[in-house]
């Protein structure tokens, strides 16, 4: 499916957001407001790829293929001048967002803190993305995604039984817990202004948007129903009716039989009549050992037209790009060519104000005149012959 045009009209139009360049979670949430429509403002530094510790892992020679920053504008504006700061601050009179993910204290030392911003502009969302959050012990440690899901407790339910915990890759924590998170309580906040008429801090900390994630298991543990060990339970590969079965082609089919009907469907599919009954946990080993070996005989492409249209839950095991041109998400345009690359399309879909792919990554400081004055500085050409803004 090619990208649909330019021009969003997604349900955050007229929503400005200014984002302080990042990595990862922010950069993901400034691409989810963009996607739905808000103009978003990325300030970069001068002369900057991608600023912190893992830059270098993230920094593209191609901006335009850097998906997590498409749908802005970019600003590349020395924070080290008085005049940049002065020009932030001005941005800042006018927008409805900020989004920042420095640790605690940073945006405070460079001037341009909450309590600064929110003077001059009482209706700002002043969005803060950390991984341990603003405050608590560990506030001010470095740290990834898989220290986070660690400390949070999920990586520790995530792995085979009796096997080491198994990360997934940071999806969890930076996109789950962290940028999905933060675009909510962005969301939330700006309707809660629409009634008040005030803006407010977003506090977003990776921990607790993973704890937040972790409600169903805790749930069930309150109950009795989820033991505090991986690999054990009813929906982490502790059953063998819900896990993934190796085929003959060396690729592998993902089985999500839970109910009864879905499992008798899967019981046909496979040819096993007289599987062991499943409600005596001493059969699993043996049932477990029938399922693998079952799935052994045939690839994982028969095993998908075995199991089309039925009620089995059986799904094939996919790659990226076979994802990408899957005969149902390429219905759905789930994945989308835009600027000649694979990419995922805004989601969510909304019927009336739908999103749009939004337009490339920008380089660092490719609209700063252009955006500054759009913006209302009259002087973005003195900041730039100042050295207080750079014009890629």
């Amino acid at each position: 499916m090619s990208a649909p045009g330019r021009g969003n009209q997604g349900p955050l139009t007229g929503v400005r957001v200014i984002e302080l360049a990042g990595i990862g979670p922010g950069p993901f949430c400034a691409m989810m407001l963009a996607d739905s429509g808000a103009t978003v403002l990325r300030i970069d530094r001068p002369g900057a790829g991608r600023p912190g510790a893992g830059a270098a892992i993230w920094q593209s020679q191609r901006p335009e293929r850097e998906f997590l920053n498409r749908g802005r504008q970019s600003v590349a504006l020395d924070l080290k001048h008085p005049r940049a700061v002065d020009a932030l601050l001005r941005l800042v009179d006018v927008a409805d967002v900020l989004l920042e993910g420095f640790r605690p204290g940073v945006t405070e030392r460079m001037g341009v803190g909450p309590d600064t911003c929110l003077r001059r502009n009482p209706r700002l969302v002043y969005a803060r993305m950390t991984g341990w959050g603003q405050h608590g012990p560990l506030a001010s440690t470095v740290g990834h995604d898989i220290g986070f899901i660690a400390r949070a407790g999920a990586l520790h339910a995530l792995g085979r039984a009796a096997g080491p915990p198994a990360f997934p890759a940071n999806l969890l924590g930076d996109f789950g817990g962290g940028g999905m998170v933060m675009a909510y309580g962005i969301c939330a906040a700006l309707v809660e202004r629409a009634t008040s008429g005030r803006g407010q801090v977003v506090d977003t900390a990776i921990v607790d948007g993973v704890a937040s994630l972790l409600a169903m298991p805790l749930m069930l543990m309150a109950q009795g129903l989820w033991r505090d060990e991986r690999g054990v339970n009813l929906l982490d590969g502790g059953v063998p009716w819900y896990d993934v079965y190796e085929t003959a082609d060396g690729q592998w089919m993902a089985v999500g039989a839970l109910e009864p009907r879905f499992y008798a469907a899967l019981l046909s599919g496979l040819g096993l009549p007289d599987a062991p009954d499943r409600a005596d946990p001493r059969n699993w080993p043996a049932l477990r050992a029938l399922l693998a070996a079952r799935f052994k005989d045939r690839t994982r492409d028969e095993w998908t037209a075995t199991f089309a249209g039925s009620e089995a839950c059986v799904e094939p095991v996919l790659s990226l790009a076979e994802a990408a041109a899957d005969e149902h998400l390429t219905a759905r345009g789930t994945y989308v060519t835009g600027d000649g690359m694979i990419q995922p399309a805004p989601a969510p879909r909304f019927s009336r104000t739908p999103g749009q792919l939004s337009d490339p990554a920008p380089a660092a400081g490719q609209h700063t005149i252009e955006a500054l004055t759009a913006w209302g500085l009259p002087d973005a050409g003195d900041l730039v012959a100042c050295g207080a803004a750079i014009q890629a």
